[in-house]
């Protein structure tokens, strides 16, 4: 799992993440992002919204880490929604889902 937060993390730094649900629902139109993370502990509404949007754009959706894990590895306070807009970061995290077994 630090893997993942380790490259969520070089994700924010290259300024890959989007942050927000209006602007990574935005962004799922421009097709730019490759996986979203919703936190675990967000609005019902809010996970709604985002897994409805996301599974028209057939993009995954992981709700499995909470705000405060998410704030962390971003270095912003409070992030609900996050949605990574680079291949190879995405590639990475979803290979490292797989080996855990997530």
């Amino acid at each position: 799992m630090n893997k993942i937060f380790n490259l969520i993390g070089l994700a924010t730094r290259a300024g890959k993440i989007v942050f927000g649900t209006d602007a990574v629902l935005k962004n799922l139109g421009k097709k730019q992002t490759h996986i979203i993370f919703v936190a675990s502990d967000a609005s019902d509404a809010t996970i709604d919204k985002v897994e409805k949007k996301a599974f028209f754009y057939n993009i995954k959706v992981i709700k499995k880490y909470s705000t405060e894990e998410l704030a962390k590895s971003t270095g912003r306070s409070n992030p609900k929604v996050i949605g990574l807009n680079d291949l190879g970061f995405s590639k990475a995290i979803f290979s490292e889902l797989e080996r855990i077994g997530d």
